[in-house]
């Protein structure tokens, strides 16, 4: 009796460790996707960058730095003959929607036709090109500069309402955010963020993965019992933690602002042969008028 009690001890708990296969399915990979993304968020071009660069932690990011192999040589020669691609999703997008002449009256406060183009520039206005220019805090030009920031206008579409991105430093974020909130007045918050929490112990794992029978292959349900299909979240952004309101709007004006870093991916093509690329991806959809 002893010696049957000592084996039962001695038996080697059954092993949690999963083999290539089981690791190479698209449930487990997108489940590790989530999980090494908590503490720095990736990029949709992360994997890729992973394996080629050394990567470093930015502003709350994981970026590809400098490349592992000596691939300088075929960088310059597809700036200079082919195309290069950049990946900038990292940069934040702040979205602002309301009456036009109420926008351009408040984003005359935080830059200066002195510097160059502003935000009213009539090419930049259509919403043909993009616009660069330096923000400073509200009517204290040429002092307390924010940063440089670009911005597009969203085509006009025959409403006085108008939308404009504006594209700004992840260092810089916080700091333009809150400018822009206070010439806005946009104290309410509209919208607030329902993303799980960052950080999830060890045990509330474990509690999710449902053992039916010893030798059966653990399967994860959820709250209704069935086999639950794990997809890629994007948990907040680098800038921004994931429980804090990302859209506020003014009771008086109406004007709303928005986060929208991480939601709108903004790629840099470099090269003479770039429209060559661009032509031979995008399709034009076919529009059907009434």
């Amino acid at each position: 009796k002893k010696q049957a009690e000592k084996a039962v001890h001695q038996k080697k708990e059954q092993s949690k460790t999963k083999c290539r296969k089981a690791r190479r399915r698209h449930i487990n990979l997108v489940e590790e996707f989530n999980r090494r993304q908590r503490k720095n968020i990736w990029l949709e071009t992360h994997i890729w960058h992973a394996k080629r660069f050394h990567m470093v932690k930015k502003w709350g990011y994981c970026l590809g730095d400098s490349p592992t192999e000596k691939s300088y040589r075929a960088c310059y020669r597809a700036m200079t003959k082919h195309c290069l691609l950049q990946d900038l999703s990292y940069y934040c997008c702040l979205e602002l929607k309301g009456k036009e002449n109420e926008l351009l009256k408040q984003l005359a406060r935080i830059c200066s036709i002195d510097t160059g183009l502003t935000f009213q520039e009539a090419c930049c206005l259509s919403g043909r090109f993009e616009g660069s220019l330096n923000l400073y805090r509200a009517d204290r030009y040429p002092e307390d500069l924010l940063g440089p920031v670009t911005f597009i206008w969203k085509p006009r579409d025959g409403s006085e309402s108008r939308q404009l991105w504006i594209w700004v430093h992840p260092a810089l974020k916080q700091d333009i955010l809150r400018e822009l909130k206070a010439i806005f007045q946009c104290t309410e918050p509209e919208e607030m963020c329902i993303t799980e929490p960052v950080t999830t112990s060890v045990q509330e794992e474990k509690q999710v993965e449902v053992v039916t029978s010893l030798g059966n292959k653990r399967k994860k349900e959820d709250k209704e019992g069935e086999k639950a299909v794990p997809v890629k979240k994007i948990i907040g952004d680098g800038t921004r933690d994931p429980f804090q309101s990302y859209s506020w709007i003014a009771q008086t004006t109406g004007i709303a602002i928005s986060d929208r870093s991480m939601e709108i991916l903004r790629y840099r093509l470099i090269g003479p042969l770039s429209h060559s690329v661009l032509t031979e991806t995008l399709k034009a959809a076919s529009v059907q008028t009434v």
